[in-house]
């Protein structure tokens, strides 16, 4: 068995270092381990001191790609160079590395295809109230759109079977973690979380939430784009039903008005009520041809599945 850790930096000069030191030099039920620094166009010494510490290999991104672009990089080539499993950490120290053996060990013992380290958010005394009720507020909301019992949706500590890296592939630029977890509800892999260790940031700052409003503002386009990808026909038509619901009231109350009171001026009524009706049902309409688009999407990302399979295959 191959383990591939994969360290997506930016910046991260001055813990760089310390991340690739704490990583466990040997696994009970693991081969070999190798690191992939993928540094996403650092104008600092992250390079060198990511060679210095002793990275198996360091990416260098030559522009700016953004968190979730730099991951997909990252699980590809570990997929190339023959991982049977990946785990991906930041490159900030906040994470636990000699936790990485606990992180792999339910797919090891096959009883996961995505295990993701939960930092018990609520309990993290350090963590800005607007971060932890943000992070709480995305971890809910994906719940109940995708059907994931995952408390910690944000959370960048992780490991994938080879199985479920083939079948990833990051669309949106904005972050990974939602998405990666939304693919793999909707292509049946079993997801496990556990608890880990979250350390407060010793320096630099969060390279990806500049603004906790936008970077909500994002998530949650990130998790809606992603549920109409794979549920278009369910979640128009619950909005679609939303929107005809009042119409249809509108619509009786003019009925009630015409033939009970024989009032006829309860016009505006019909008018907003069709509106309504018509809005609905269009909407309804539009789930119908997304589910066809979905339905085609699906033997497309079947087709890359086995197509990356191939590719990746010599270890």
């Amino acid at each position: 068995m191959k383990l591939i850790i994969i360290i997506p930096a930016r910046n991260e000069e001055e813990t760089i270092s310390q991340v690739l030191q704490e990583i466990p030099r040997k696994i009970q039920g693991i081969e070999k381990i190798e690191t992939i620094v993928l540094n996403d166009a650092s104008n600092d010494k992250t390079k060198e001191r990511a060679i210095n510490a002793g990275a198996s290999y360091v990416l260098i991104n030559k522009i700016h790609l953004g968190l979730a672009r730099t991951f997909q990089k990252g699980l590809d080539k570990a997929l190339r160079l023959g991982a049977d499993i990946i785990v991906n950490t930041d490159g900030d120290g906040q994470y636990n590395q000699k936790e990485i053996p606990q992180l792999i060990k339910p797919i090891l013992e096959k009883k996961a295809d995505l295990v993701i380290g939960n930092r018990q958010i609520k309990n993290l005394k350090f963590m800005k109230a607007g971060n932890k009720y943000g992070n709480m507020l995305g971890s809910f909301v994906l719940r109940k759109l995708s059907g994931a019992e995952v408390r910690d949706a944000s959370s960048g500590f992780r490991a994938f079977s080879r199985e479920t890296a083939l079948r990833i592939n990051v669309r949106f630029n904005h972050t990974y973690t939602h998405e990666t977890i939304i693919q793999s509800v909707f292509n049946k892999l079993l997801i496990v979380e556990i608890p880990i260790e979250f350390r407060v940031r010793q320096a630099g700052k969060s390279k990806l939430i500049h603004g906790i409003f936008k970077h909500i503002r994002n998530s949650g386009l990130i998790i809606l784009r992603a549920i109409l990808l794979y549920k278009p026909l369910k979640t128009l038509f619950y909005f679609g039903i939303i929107i005809m619901a009042p119409g249809i009231l509108l619509g009786l109350r003019f009925i009630y008005f015409f033939i009970i009171e024989h009032n006829s001026g309860k016009i505006q009524s019909l008018i907003l009520a069709s509106i309504l009706i018509l809005m609905g049902f269009f909407i309804i309409i539009l789930g119908l041809i997304g589910d066809l688009i979905a339905n085609n999407r699906k033997l497309n990302e079947e087709i890359l599945y086995y197509l990356k399979k191939n590719e990746f295959s010599q270890k």
